[in-house]
């Protein structure tokens, strides 16, 4: 039994057991695209101190959520990934996300990568999703943490992964400032296109669809 445990039967309290700590269902987070080196879910987690991260890396990968193993070429080193029962929680933290968009936002820090893509995830309408297919890579282009991320939408879904898409219908390019505000129907697309702060490759009409898919919640 965990040290800190609730001492319940119940599923949710032994889920909590697991994952219920500070920062625990945020390291999640930052993995569930792909392994991360330390540094890397540091800079995605700029509140947590070193001294809690390494606990809570700890505390996961005792419960077997997250596992230590070596990265592939062309970068190599160690680095931390969700074992398979720690993807399982892939669709426990979408339907938290989509749950907790509806509540007033009241932080005034930037969404990491994953956090923004998760976000895009949570708040796309499966209606809206349904009777199509599309592979779009977003090319987030920030000078501290450049990342690409294909989006694949498929069976009314919209999934996820770290790394460039092999051969995308289209690729989105710009920095996360830019293109977080357009992804959630703050600023146009043909703005941002006409100025120059992001670059379209490819197939327009199915970026225009995915994004017109992104209904972000009203509050409660």
């Amino acid at each position: 039994m965990p040290e800190r445990s609730y001492d319940d039967p119940c599923g949710i309290a032994r889920a909590l057991d697991a994952v219920g700590e500070r920062w625990a269902l945020l390291v999640v987070r930052e993995l569930l695209l792909g392994p991360k080196r330390y540094s890397e879910l540091a800079r995605g987690l700029p509140g947590s101190s070193p001294t809690v991260l390494s606990q809570r890396l700890r505390d996961l990968e005792a419960s077997g959520i997250v596992t230590r193993t070596t990265a592939g070429p062309p970068g190599g080193g160690r680095v931390y990934a969700l074992t398979p029962r720690g993807r399982e929680l892939d669709d426990v933290l979408l339907a938290l996300g989509r749950w907790g968009s509806r509540t007033e936002q009241t932080s005034t820090g930037a969404l990491s990568p994953d956090a923004f893509v998760l976000a895009l995830r949570t708040t796309a309408d499966p209606a809206r999703l349904a009777g199509w297919s599309a592979r779009v890579e977003l090319r987030i282009e920030d000078d501290a943490a450049p990342d690409r991320v294909t989006l694949i939408v498929d069976g009314g879904r919209l999934a996820a992964a770290r790394g460039p898409a092999g051969e995308p219908d289209a690729v989105l390019a710009g920095p996360g400032a830019v293109l977080r505000p357009v992804a959630f129907g703050r600023r146009s697309l043909d703005d941002a296109l006409a100025t120059g702060d992001l670059r379209l490759d490819g197939d327009a009409a199915a970026v225009r669809r995915l994004l017109g898919a992104v209904v972000p919640p009203l509050p409660v």
